[in-house]
């Protein structure tokens, strides 16, 4: 079973509340947690995991452009196609690393094969065992490619035995979060009560929809607005989205970051929160 927890919007709590369900779990299932928000693991960190407890190893999901020198007729064909603006001018074409997706355009209007593609290192993947194991990834800064690691991300976790994989996925709707959200069982979306955070859940779904993945709403902070609280949840009722569950505002969570630790554990008094949201979740896919 696969159970992603997503947001629209960063900042909601989706990753607290993701390593709280992933210890509830573990206590009767084989747990594995994944962080795939790549661009900003804070998985690991909620679990009390460092990069360094990562058995982190560099992975290559990603090219960039070269020029051959001695090949080039300076045609200034490359600079015209590159989208990216990656190819400046100074008497011959010059490739900036930092700016270059390595799409391939310069390289098929090259007239003479002077550009390549050259694979580079872009991330890394690694696992950690905290009370159940953890995998994660990190892109490299200046790198691109984060869709591409969060599926390696999800393959290594694949091959860790488990009966749940709890999902953290990165928020909003870009390629890491398409990529952690295919082929998941469940979606936990995660949001709280403001227009932004509404708006932004609004177009996660659509991901999810796209995929025919049965979903629930938690709405965190619930008490801090409770007019617009009210708001999302009648949005959910005509859009029939079920809401697992309202956590107010707790100090706790925040302390609980400080700590390094998952809100149930810092805080014991929150578990009947999370087993009731895990109660409905098992409801809706059919499961006890």
């Amino acid at each position: 079973m696969k159970l992603n927890v997503l947001s629209g919007k960063g900042g909601v709590g989706k990753s607290s509340i993701a390593a709280s369900l992933a210890v509830l779990l573990a206590r009767e299932r084989k747990v594995v947690a994944v962080d795939c928000d790549v661009d900003a693991p804070n998985l690991g960190l909620c679990l009390g995991l460092h990069r360094e407890d990562f058995d982190g190893k560099p992975v290559s999901t990603g090219e960039k452009a070269r020029l051959l020198p001695d090949k080039c007729i300076k045609c200034h064909k490359c600079v015209d196609t590159c989208v990216f603006s990656a190819i400046s001018w100074d008497d011959g074409p010059v490739f900036n690393d930092l700016l270059c997706e390595g799409c391939g355009a310069c390289q098929l209007v090259c007239p003479v094969d002077a550009i390549e593609l050259e694979p580079v290192e872009n991330g890394w993947v690694g696992t950690a065992e905290k009370d159940f194991p953890v995998v994660g990834g990190w892109l490299k800064m200046g790198q691109s490619g984060s869709g591409d690691i969060v599926a390696l991300v999800k393959e290594r976790a694949e091959k860790v035995p488990h009966d749940v994989m709890v999902i953290d996925s990165a928020a909003g709707i870009g390629c890491p979060v398409i990529a952690s959200v295919v082929g998941s069982d469940y979606v936990i979306a995660v949001t709280e009560p403001t227009p932004s955070a509404l708006s932004d859940l609004k177009r996660a779904l659509q991901v999810v929809r796209h995929f025919g993945i049965p979903c629930g709403l938690v709405i965190n902070r619930a008490d801090l607005n409770p007019g617009f609280t009210e708001k999302i949840k009648k949005w959910s009722s005509k859009n029939s989205l079920r809401v697992l569950a309202e956590i107010p505002y707790d100090r706790a969570f925040v302390e609980a970051i400080v700590q390094l630790t998952p809100p149930v554990v810092y805080k014991p008094g929150l578990e009947p929160l999370f087993q009731d949201l895990l109660a409905l979740v098992f409801e809706d896919l059919g499961h006890s």
